[in-house]
């Protein structure tokens, strides 16, 4: 689950963390209201979306006076914001975080995640902050620090004076810049975030260093132990099919394709798509229907599949295990009555039940495809859909 910048900066305040003086908005008319709260001569008019790269696509403005405010809140509240990250629909603006501005003197960039490769929490922090931490990776990978955080220890002093000393962070500011990063550690570890970034963080012109943005996203799995997290929901920014499979137990993500999906655990979700890419489909999404798949779910993972226009056809791969292969067969064949689809399905199944999922299918009278091996299920799918 992700959140709002201005929602992660009321996280990090609470724990310790420097953020700008900001306001929340959903007009025009509380945007010059804020501005007129916070004081001073400057205020930078933030879209509130759960995409980077704003500040491109022009959801980011700078105003010195209080018109600039109002014609910048009018401007990019309801206005469909494109960054690279949001797809060349872009994504609509329907809240603002007004703040007070910044004294620039040194911007850069500090995050908390969990690294596979080490089974660690990674502390990272480089000196080239507001960039794309991608760029700097591909480009000056050596600008990149990190620090692998002991869980017993948490993040130390040392680490974080080193990864601060490191980037660049002045003598004067350096016992700042150590309560902040542990903090940063510490919101990540007790909000079960998947990820906490900070870019950029800056110093200004005074010495402090302050956290000018901030992107969380949160662990899944762990928000019903979140309950404060899990209320930053925000269901405007979330695609309405994965808000409706979540529903259901389903995991589900769209993708781009025409060829849905519907498996049994993540691995061979993933595997799946894979075979169908190889064979020269393109998957439509990710499905998992988890371990105990009612008929309920099935046809509730049917109904959602074919919402997407895009969709010419469905590959349904079920490994029988705990998930027996007659209980899918009946299910599959509810969801095709209740639906009437009107694609090509094609059906492999291996495991507990196997023969009598089979038996099923094929005296259902229904027009669906059997396979025996996901390179033979990929085949005729991607044979179909063309």
């Amino acid at each position: 689950m992700k959140i709002h910048e201005y929602q992660g900066k009321e996280l990090l305040r609470k724990y310790g963390v420097t953020v700008p003086r900001g306001v929340f908005c959903a007009s025009v008319d509380e945007a010059v209201k804020a501005a007129e709260t916070l004081g001073g001569k400057v205020w930078v008019v933030k879209a509130q979306i759960h995409a980077g790269g704003r500040g491109k696509g022009g959801g980011v403005k700078v105003a010195k006076s209080l018109d600039e405010v109002r014609e910048y809140a009018g401007r990019i509240l309801g206005m469909q914001l494109v960054t690279h990250q949001t797809g060349p629909e872009g994504q609509k603006v329907r809240r603002l975080l007004v703040e007070e501005g910044a004294d620039i003197r040194k911007e850069y960039y500090v995050a908390a995640l969990t690294d596979r490769a080490s089974q660690k929490v990674v502390m990272m922090a480089s000196s080239e902050g507001g960039m794309e931490i991608e760029e700097v990776a591909q480009h000056s990978p050596e600008k990149i620090l990190k620090a692998y955080i002991d869980p017993l220890a948490g993040l130390t002093d040392a680490q974080a004076a080193e990864l601060a000393t490191g980037i660049g962070i002045p003598d004067a500011s350096l016992p700042q810049a150590v309560a902040l990063l542990k903090g940063l550690y510490t919101c990540y570890m007790e909000t079960d975030a998947a990820l906490a970034e900070i870019n950029p963080l800056i110093l200004e012109g005074d010495g402090t260093v302050k956290a000018l943005d901030a992107k969380f996203n949160f662990d899944d799995n762990a928000l019903y132990r979140q309950p404060e997290i899990f209320a930053y929901r925000d269901l405007d920014e979330e695609d309405p099919n994965e808000i409706e499979a979540s529903k259901f137990g389903l995991a589900y993500i769209s993708l781009d394709g025409n060829i849905g999906c519907l498996v049994n655990g993540a691995g061979l979700a993933m595997a799946t798509m894979d075979a169908i890419k190889l064979f020269g489909g393109e998957p439509a999404n990710f499905l998992d229907v988890g371990g105990g798949a009612s008929t309920e779910k099935v046809t509730e993972a049917f109904k959602i599949m074919l919402k997407n226009r895009e969709l010419k056809g469905i590959l349904v791969n079920i490994f029988g295990g705990i998930m027996k292969c007659d209980t899918i067969a009946n299910g599959v064949m509810a969801a095709v009555r209740q639906t009437q689809l009107g694609v090509p399905l094609v059906v492999r199944m291996k495991g507990t039940n196997e023969e009598l999922g089979k038996q099923l299918l094929r005296e259902s009278g229904l027009p669906i495809i059997a396979a025996d091996t996901m390179a033979e299920a990929a085949t005729k799918i991607v044979a179909a859909v063309q």
